[in-house]
């Protein structure tokens, strides 16, 4: 019989040391999930992306062995995939309108301007805002970064909020790329920094909706732009106008491997008119701490009966600042109760 017991013991405290192990581990992940929330979803998200481009290749592959197969689905001078024609391959390239084209100073700004050039070359490398104020000093930007243009009538008037804590390398960086891509968008705009002062959780969605009270005490805009410091657009065709709003404008990012993470996603660079965010009555302040109000704004929007669009193709394409949410805790609930409730401004 001692064989045998000393047997089981053994079995018992290997099951003992395992569950130790196990536990030890969970414990760890929920903790960094629960610390930094960010990295942890960028992780789950990359993962995620792993597999849906798994699945695309595999189906692009059956696709190209199915075309390969097909006797009828060559290609040749007059053939064009996937059932398309010529002048389809034609419309995408005459789309924007042409070098010679000549605007006016009182006429609207055109929405497809030939100063729009598609993608943008992306430069992380740190600046100083000393240097953006000598980049763009002969280019007649106003106090708080208004600028319109004179060559033409804007078609639109665009708020760009920003929420701001502790990101002051990141400030540079984006006005070195967004007030190029606006001007050549011949948008008339103005930056508004929100800044949340002191040590308390970070509250993003109440700074953008002190930063929406700001503005409209400044200016009469048109719509809003809730634009995270940290997101670079890589095409200066994304249009910031407010013709297509509520919009999602951060489709793609590079830190997704520009996979859409679920069709909910409304987080990064959103837009609505101003109309639409008095209707929807702005964003939920009581998030505290990192994620979930982007959530309640895409439950707002339909609530309200809008339609959110995106950019076509690679347009919604966008670069992250690399930075770390540590010390910002997740908040966990969702503040859009069962009866429609909704938090005010």
């Amino acid at each position: 019989m001692r064989p045998l017991f000393g047997r089981l013991l053994r079995v018992s405290n290997r099951s003992i040391f395992a569950f130790i192990f196990f536990f030890s581990l969970s414990s760890s992940c929920l903790y960094f999930v629960y610390v930094a929330p960010g990295i942890a979803n960028t992780y789950l998200f990359m993962v995620q992306a792993q597999g849906i481009m798994l699945r695309d290749n595999v189906r692009t592959i059956g696709n190209i062995l199915r075309q390969y197969t097909n006797k009828n689905s060559t290609l040749n001078g007059t053939d064009y995939p996937d059932g398309t024609n010529s002048t389809d391959f034609t419309a995408q390239s005459t789309m924007y309108l042409p070098e010679n084209f000549t605007i006016s100073p009182h006429l609207p700004c055109p929405e497809k301007l030939p100063f729009m050039r598609g993608p943008i070359d992306i430069n992380m490398s740190e600046i100083t805002l000393e240097e953006i104020h000598q980049q763009f000093s002969d280019m007649d930007i106003g106090p708080g970064g208004h600028w319109k243009p004179t060559d033409c009538t804007p078609r639109w008037k665009v708020a760009i909020l920003i929420p701001f804590r502790n990101r002051h390398e990141h400030l540079p960086i984006f006005f070195r790329h967004l007030i190029p891509m606006l001007q050549r968008q011949r948008l008339e705009f103005s930056f508004y920094v929100i800044e949340q002062a002191g040590t308390q959780t970070f509250n993003r969605a109440m700074l953008f909706n002190v930063g929406f009270k700001e503005a409209m005490k400044d200016r009469k805009w048109d719509c809003v732009i809730f634009h995270d410091v940290d997101h670079i657009p890589e095409n200066d065709r994304n249009y910031y106008g407010c013709g297509e709003m509520p919009r999602h404008f951060a489709e793609k990012l590079d830190k997704y491997m520009y996979i859409l993470p679920y069709n909910e996603f409304f987080g990064g660079v959103s837009g609505l008119t101003v109309e639409q965010f008095r209707k929807i009555n702005g964003f939920p302040n009581a998030f505290w701490g990192w994620g979930g109000e982007d959530d309640d704004l895409w439950n707002r929007v339909h609530y309200a009966g809008f339609n959110v669009s995106r950019p076509d193709g690679d347009l919604g394409k966008y670069k992250s600042i690399p930075h770390h949410h540590r010390g910002e805790v997740q908040f966990l609930g969702r503040l859009l109760p069962a009866d429609g409730t909704l938090c005010t401004i």
